[in-house]
């Protein structure tokens, strides 16, 4: 076979984020019973946070913003954008989220099947932008580490991807060479077009079919073609 090691991104391409985050944002909100102190349903708070969010990693991926602003920050603004809040309240609900979040166990539907397919004749690693404790406790919460060798975080290497450093360090832990390996990942610009620059093929999970101009190695909708897609 052309490939021998297959490296995987994390986030919304076998660990379900958006579903897992979700369950632990909206049981903590009602714990803290942050409705009745804010007069604020869940859903909105929900909204107003994602938008946070989704702004603070962009600055995190550009180097803009450091991992302990980025975890504070989100919370703090977007709580703040419904009133005047206890900074230590935010803050003690910012540490249980961090905890709670990453033992979520859903998966994209077909990991695991897909995993097993895989392992015997392929090297498996984890190239992710997340941190590495929280990396960590998402694999082995959700059984997933024990099919790969290497985890390599963006915090550890100390780059993000797309930059090619990330993937260039990941190659050469598991001592890879990039024709004989392959990128896969949900997100076009940071996972796939990454892999591309540094001239690692790359298969784009893109199970919301969304369109793009891009040429690319692959490109599938659902994690059980990826099997098939490499001969098995």
């Amino acid at each position: 076979m052309k490939y021998q090691h297959l490296f995987f991104d994390l986030d919304h391409t076998l660990w379900d984020f958006e579903t897992n985050s979700k369950e632990a944002l909206v049981e903590l909100y009602e714990a803290y019973q942050w409705q009745s102190e804010l007069g604020v349903a869940v859903e909105p708070f929900l909204e107003k946070y994602y938008q946070v969010n989704d702004a603070m990693w962009a600055l995190y991926r550009e180097g803009r913003i450091k991992k302990a602003e980025l975890r504070h920050r989100r919370f703090v603004e977007s709580f703040g954008h419904f009133g005047e809040v206890s900074g230590e309240k935010v803050l003690r609900f910012e540490k249980d989220y961090i905890d709670l979040a990453p033992r979520k166990t859903l998966l994209f539907p077909g990991t695991l099947e897909m995993l097993n397919q895989l392992k015997d004749n392929f090297e498996l690693h984890i190239i992710t932008n997340g941190f590495k404790e929280t990396q960590h406790i998402k694999l082995e919460a959700s059984g997933l580490m024990p099919y790969f060798n290497q985890i390599v975080t963006s915090d550890e290497v100390g780059v993000n991807k797309p930059e090619a450093r990330i993937f260039i360090e990941a190659m050469k832990r598991a001592g890879a060479e990039r024709k004989n390996s392959l990128m896969i990942g949900d997100n076009l610009m940071v996972d796939v077009l990454g892999a591309k620059k540094v001239g690692m093929d790359q298969v784009y999970f893109n199970p919301k079919r969304e369109k793009h101009q891009q040429q690319l190695s692959f490109e599938i909708h659902h994690l059980s073609e990826l099997p098939g897609l490499l001969g098995l």
